[in-house]
C-alpha cells in the first residue's frame, strides 16, 4: 500500500456531475466546495474526525508520538494531507490511521507557510487551504465555535454493508456505534484511530494482543461476559409464564427464583441480590414502556443481547488494531447477528434486551447516560428512515 494513497498534487480534480458521498461529511464539504464557501468547509471539518495515515510499525514503536509527513512535487509545491472517515483507504495490516481534530491540524508545527493542507486530496470532497498564522487562526476559530457531537447519531457508509448477513450483524452492534458517532455498516480501516483502539481494548478489556481479543470475543459470543444472574432471574420468569400461560405475578417470580438460588446453594447474600435484581428488573421494564423501548405488555426475555451487541464491536476494535483480519471481524460479525435471530424475534425486542444488560451492569437506576444513550439508539434506529431496522428484515 502506498502511503501517500493520493501522490499527485491535488490541482482540482474533474468532479463528477453527480457523485454519492461516502458520509453526510463528505457531502457537505463537496457542496460547500462547490459555492467557494471555505467557512461553511471549516464548520464541517470542525465537526470532523480527521486521519493521518502512518506505517504500523512506527506507531507501534512510539504510539504517543505523531508523524506526519509533507508531500513536494516536481514543482516544489508541498502539501500535507488528512482525510474524513467516508474517504478513508481500504483495510491494510501495515498502515494505520491517527486520528485528530481540526485544532491538532491548527496548532501543528507548520514551519512553512507556503505549505497547504489538503483534506481528501483528488476527491470531489477535496479542499485546500493555506497555512500561514492568519489561516490557522481562521481554523481555531471555527473549532471553537462549533458543536462536536461525539455521539447520538445514525450514520452510514454509503459503500458499505446495507443488506444481507454481514449488515444484520453490523446493525445488532448499532448502539455503540451510534454512541460513538461512527458508521454503524462499516468493517474498514478504522473505528476511531488505531491508537484510541489500542487504549480502548487495554483499559476496558485488558487486551494487548491477538490472543486476548479472541478470549474475549469468545466470551462474548457464548453469551459468557455478562453476570449471569440477570437471565437467571429472566428464565425463571419465563418457566413460570409458561407454566401459568401469562406473566406471573411480580412476589411469586421473585420468590421463585430466591427459592431456586437457595435450591442450588448459592448463599445468602446471593438470595438476596437475585431478589433485589427481580425487582430492579420490573422498575426498568416499567420505564422502558414509558420511554417506548417496550410494548405495554412486552418483557425481555434474555439480556443475552448485550453480549451480541458487544461482540460486534469488539471485532470491529479488532480489526482497528490489528488484532485480525477483515475476514475474520465479518465473520465474528455475521455469526453475531445469527445468534442474535435466534434468541430474540425483532429488532426492538433486541434493543430492549441490550439495553437492559446493560444498564443493569453500568447504570445503578440513576437513568443517566448509560441509559439515555441507548434509548436516543433506541429511537434513531426506529425512526430513521435509513436506519437498519427499516430496510433489513429481523428474519
Amino acid at each position: 500500500m502506498n502511503p501517500h494513497p493520493h501522490p499527485h498534487f491535488p490541482g482540482g480534480p474533474a468532479h463528477p456531475v453527480a457523485w454519492a458521498a461516502p458520509t453526510a461529511t463528505e457531502h457537505l464539504l463537496h457542496e460547500a466546495g462547490a459555492r467557494g464557501d471555505v467557512e461553511a468547509q471549516l464548520r464541517v471539518l470542525a465537526g470532523a474526525g480527521l486521519h493521518i495515515l502512518a506505517p504500523k510499525a512506527e506507531v507501534d514503536a512510539d504510539p504517543d508520538m505523531v508523524v506526519w509527513r509533507s508531500t513536494r512535487d516536481g514543482a516544489g509545491r508541498s502539501w500535507r494531507q488528512v482525510l474524513t472517515h467516508g474517504m478513508l483507504p481500504p483495510w491494510h495490516p501495515e498502515w494505520v490511521f491517527h486520528r485528530v481534530s481540526l485544532k491538532w491540524v491548527a496548532e501543528f508545527g507548520w514551519s512553512d507557510p507556503r505549505e497547504s493542507l489538503v483534506v481528501n486530496p483528488g476527491s470531489p470532497a477535496q479542499v485546500l487551504l493555506p497555512t500561514t498564522a492568519q489561516h490557522r487562526a481562521m481554523w481555531l476559530r471555527c473549532y471553537a465555535e462549533n458543536d462536536r457531537p461525539s455521539g447520538g447519531r445514525l450514520i452510514a457508509l454509503r459503500h458499505g454493508a446495507l443488506h444481507g448477513p454481514l449488515a444484520h450483524g453490523l446493525a445488532c452492534g448499532a448502539h455503540l456505534a451510534i454512541g460513538n458517532g461512527v458508521p454503524w455498516n462499516e468493517v474498514g480501516a478504522v473505528y476511531h484511530g488505531y491508537s484510541d483502539e489500542l487504549e480502548l481494548l487495554r483499559e476496558a478489556w485488558g487486551i494487548t494482543e491477538r490472543t486476548g481479543w479472541q478470549e474475549q470475543l469468545n466470551y462474548l459470543l457464548d453469551g459468557r461476559n455478562s453476570p449471569p444472574e440477570p437471565d437467571f432471574a429472566l428464565r425463571v420468569r419465563e418457566r413460570l409464564r409458561a407454566s401459568l400461560g401469562g406473566p406471573p405475578p411480580v412476589d411469586l417470580w421473585r420468590e421463585t427464583a430466591a427459592g431456586h438460588a437457595q435450591d442450588l446453594g448459592l448463599g445468602h447474600d446471593t438470595v438476596l441480590r437475585v431478589e433485589e435484581l427481580v425487582r430492579r428488573i420490573v422498575r426498568y421494564e416499567a420505564r422502558f414502556r414509558a420511554d417506548g423501548l417496550l410494548a405495554p405488555d412486552g418483557a425481555v426475555t434474555t439480556t443475552v443481547a448485550y453480549d451480541y451487541g458487544r461482540a460486534v464491536n469488539l471485532a470491529r476494535w479488532g480489526l482497528s488494531a490489528r488484532f485480525c483480519h477483515p475476514h475474520e471481524a465479518e465473520q465474528a460479525i455475521v455469526h453475531a447477528g445469527a445468534l442474535s435471530r435466534s434468541a430474540y424475534t425483532s429488532w426492538e425486542s433486541f434493543s430492549a434486551a441490550y439495553t437492559l444488560g446493560r444498564v443493569l451492569r453500568f447504570d445503578d437506576e440513576q437513568y443517566g447516560t448509560y441509559y439515555e444513550q441507548n434509548v436516543t439508539a433506541h429511537h434513531l434506529l426506529a425512526g430513521d428512515e435509513g436506519s437498519p431496522w427499516r430496510n433489513i428484515p429481523w428474519r
